[in-house]
């Protein structure tokens, strides 16, 4: 194994600065819901009918008990970390595609926000399990 200082502090692909960002990224759309007065709701409208991409995310965050079990099962914290890569990929394209604080929608907004929310506290569990910090900020 080989290590490359450049590619340990990248923000693009496969890297722990790439999760890291991402959770940070996140905390700030919560930091900005709360001050501007939208704040985070504890849970949505059932009737609220996500995209494809919120679906997505979605499944992914609910597999992660199951790949946690896994990874402890087989010794494997690869596991773990590979989850968290694809999670904050998929976050990274919703957070890109679609508006979280100004979509006009209160229900698409407010799923959007919690979203967010459950997508960072998967993240930073998934971290912590590693024996990464996540950052607040970068």
């Amino acid at each position: 194994m080989t290590f490359n200082p450049i590619e340990s502090i990248d923000f693009n692909g496969n890297t722990g600065p790439f999760i890291q960002y991402t959770y940070a990224r996140i905390q700030s759309v919560l930091r900005k819901a709360r001050e501007e007065g939208t704040g985070i709701p504890e849970k949505f409208l059932p009737a609220f009918n996500p995209n494809q991409k919120e679906i997505e995310i979605v499944k992914l965050l609910d597999w992660f008990p199951g790949i946690i079990v896994e990874a402890g099962e087989s010794y494997s914290p690869a596991l773990v970390a590979n989850y968290c890569y694809e999670l904050v990929k998929e976050y990274n394209q919703f957070y890109h595609d679609f508006s979280i604080l100004k979509e006009e929608d209160v229900n698409t907004r407010d799923f959007r926000i919690l979203l967010s929310k459950k997508t960072g506290e998967v993240i930073g569990k998934g971290m912590e399990l590693l024996g990464i910090e996540v950052p607040e900020r970068m």
